[in-house]
This record gives structure tokens, sequence and C-alpha cells, in this order.
């Protein structure tokens, strides 16, 4: 089954709210095999609305659209479905009789049905799904060739039970749909997307089931493998063969798989090593020691930070020479170092990292341009790493990527 899916309602495309339903609802799918060929946007437009789902079923076999179902005027999904599909809105007694009785618990007098009685009109001959958490219910329509419209409430509470009780059991029914979608992730760091398409483009042009796709995150990338099968078992015995050859040619820089983390994989070295870390930070403010305390566990691999952005702190804190900063300043390498062997020595670690820059917006120069950032490792046995990074973007981008970026030099650092 191919189906598409269609968001509604204008708030979506003011930028207003952030659609969280249409992911939900992909992934959902995938669990039951479904293809997801498209997903589409289209505001509280009749005639749009309209036109998204003529096009989108001359494609696929399905639509499924949430929102626009409520009591309001810009709720037009019905009517729109009715037009599409070319069929009457006929009244379903069903869905009269669960609003009167849900008007009865709350207490409200039955002359507030009034205004909420078109909700429980349909296409005619529709499935109707009913709505275990609110007065709209949901719909099934289909037009002559047999293709169909399945609609559900915007409200996410609504429609992800709507969806888990009653659409996709209505689907897997009537489709036969026994196969499902699953999907393994590599996670990688330190190589560009560019590379990665270079060392295995190859197999794009090959594999069918599964398939391969690569999405980049900044200084991260995912290399994701999707197998169809009718079991999570077949799936992963499709999956096991492709992604030990992906992860052989990606050898190096594979920090993970699936739901791992990069912190994660930070804390999982230095428990390999029994070693234990300290940061100190200046321009990611606290960041690097944030994401190093996401994972449980972390207590027993770090130790403590210290965020020293003003140079006294610097120097009282993290014992960096005065005439570190007066040859050479705050933003540089001979600080950096100064700064991961300081935090090492004061809080008794086995490793020390640490990070300084210019975030900005202000205070760059020809010399120390805006994004420019020093990290520097110092490991126990004397050794330091340092690196330079000069990052584009506004001030949270800069911090957020220099953090990133942290955290793989760790996990390299650390691994090597």
């Amino acid at each position: 089954m191919d189906v598409e899916l269609l968001a509604i309602g204008t708030e979506l495309l003011l930028g207003q709210l952030v659609d969280t339903n249409t992911p939900y609802v992909a992934a959902r799918l995938a669990d039951v095999g479904a293809n997801v060929f498209a997903a589409h946007t289209v505001g509280d437009n009749k005639a749009r609305i309209v036109a998204a789902m003529r096009a989108a079923l001359e494609r696929a076999d399905g639509v499924i659209t949430t929102g626009g179902l409520g009591p309001t005027v810009d709720d037009m999904t019905r009517e729109a479905t009715c037009e599409a599909l070319g069929l009457e809105s006929v009244l379903h007694q069903p869905s009269v009789d669960a609003m009167k009785a849900m008007l009865a618990s709350m207490g409200r007098p039955e002359r507030d049905l009034e205004n909420n009685l078109g909700q429980a009109y349909a296409p005619a001959g529709a499935h109707v799904l009913e709505n275990p958490n609110g007065s709209a219910p949901g719909f099934v329509a289909f037009d002559a060739r047999g293709k169909f419209v399945a609609s559900m409430p915007g409200v996410p509470s609504e429609m992800k039970a709507m969806l888990a009780e009653r659409l996709i059991p209505y689907l897997r029914e009537r489709y036969d749909l026994r196969e499902r979608i699953t999907t393994a992730v590599i996670h990688t760091i330190g190589i560009a997307e560019a590379e990665i398409d270079r060392r295995i483009g190859d197999l794009f042009a090959t594999l069918e089931n599964p398939k391969i796709a690569v999405l980049a995150h900044g200084y991260t990338c995912d290399v994701k493998v999707m197998a169809k099968a009718g079991s999570a078992e077949g799936a992963e015995a499709l999956i096991a063969p492709v992604r030990a050859e992906l992860e052989g040619r990606l050898e190096g820089y594979v920090y993970g798989r699936d739901a791992q983390t990069l912190d994660g994989a930070v804390q999982r070295e230095l428990l390999r090593r029994g070693q234990t870390i300290a940061v100190a930070e200046s321009c990611t403010g606290g960041r690097v020691a944030s994401a190093l305390t996401a994972t449980a566990g972390s207590s027993a691999v770090f130790t403590g930070g210290i965020v020293a952005y003003d140079n006294a702190v610097k120097v009282a804190e993290l014992g960096v020479p005065p005439a570190v900063l007066a040859e050479h300043g705050a933003v540089s390498e001979e600080t950096a170092l100064a700064m991961a062997s300081g935090i090492r020595a004061r809080l008794g670690t086995d490793v020390g990292f640490a990070t300084t820059g210019i975030a900005g917006p202000d205070g760059g120069s020809e010399q120390k341009p805006v994004g420019l950032v020093w990290f520097a490792l110092a490991l126990p046995d004397g050794r330091s790493v340092v690196q330079r990074m000069n990052f584009r973007g506004d001030r949270n981008a800069v911090q957020t990527r220099a953090s990133i970026f942290a955290l793989g030099m760790l996990w390299r650092g650390l691994k090597e």
C-alpha cells in the first residue's frame, strides 16, 4: 500500500504550530509495511485541500490527513474529502449518540450538541473511526476506483489514539498488511557527507531491499539501512550484512548504532579505559559538561567542570599563567592547552578537556574571527591534543556546533 500524508491547517504554514503529526504517522505506517511516498502541508482552504487530495490520489493508493475535523468554520476536511471523492456528506447517527453521551458525562446541556453536530457528518459509505479522546470522529472514504482518504483530528493526543486503535487495525485488515519496514542507523562523526557518498555510493545503485540513505546533522552523519520483511527478525537478517559492509567502509568514524548517542560513546570509552574526565569551558558556556551528563551513569566518569568565561577565572581556578593570556590571548592554542591541563590538575581527573573561542556576534577580528574555537585534550600520559575550528552561524549555532565537535574530538582522542 502506497500512501501520501496531508497535514491541514493554516497555522502550520504560518509557523505558529510545528507539525509533529506527520513524522509520527509515517513512523507508525512503516511499522506495518505501508510505503509513505510524500508528505504535504496545506492551509484551511477548501479548493487547495481538494486539489492536494486529488493530486495525491493520482500517485498513491490513499491519502491520510490530519487536522481540520473540528466544529469551527475553518474545519473543512470533511467537505473537501466529499468533493475530492465525488461523495455526499451524510449524518452518522452513532457519532451523534457518542457526542450526546460525552456531553452528558461532562454535565453540559444537550443544546451544546448543535455546535458539535457538524463533526458527526461523514462521506457517504465511509468507515467511521471512533475518537477515544475527543468529539471529532475520523473516517476512511473511498472513490469509485477504490482509492481512499483517511482523515484524523489534528490534536496529537486524539490522532495518536485513533491511529493506533482504529485506523491502522482497519488498514492492516483491508490491505492485508503483514510486512514491516525496519530501519537501522549507523552514526558517524568526523567524516563529510561527500566522503561517505564516495565510499558507499555503489551500494545506492545496487541495493533495493534493504535501501540505504545518508542524513547529515552538522558534524555528524547518519547512514540509514531500511529493510522490508514480514518480521523484525526477517528485516534484521536483511540488514545485518549490509550494516557490516557499511561499518567496514566507514571504520574509524562510526561511534554508535540506532539509539546510541555521541555523549554515550564518550562515556563508553572512558569506562573502557577506567578513566575520569573534567572540562573547562569558555565560549561553550557549559554545554559540553551538560552533554557529558546527559547519559545515565555519567557520574562514574564525569567529575565536574568549570565555566571560565572571564580571564580572572582562568587564572584563579584553572592556573592559566597570566603571561600566556597576555602574549597569546584567551582564544589561542596556548590558553586552551593550559585550561585542559589546569582542569585536570584542579579536579584530579585522568583526562582534561577545554574549549575557548569567540561565539559572537561581537568580539571578532581579522586574526581571530567570530566562530573561531580552540579545543584541547589533556591525556593521562602527558600527551595533549589541540585543534582549531572556525564555525559559521549565529551565536547559538557556533556554541552548538562547537559542543558537538568537542564530543567528537573527545571520542576520537580517547579511542585512539
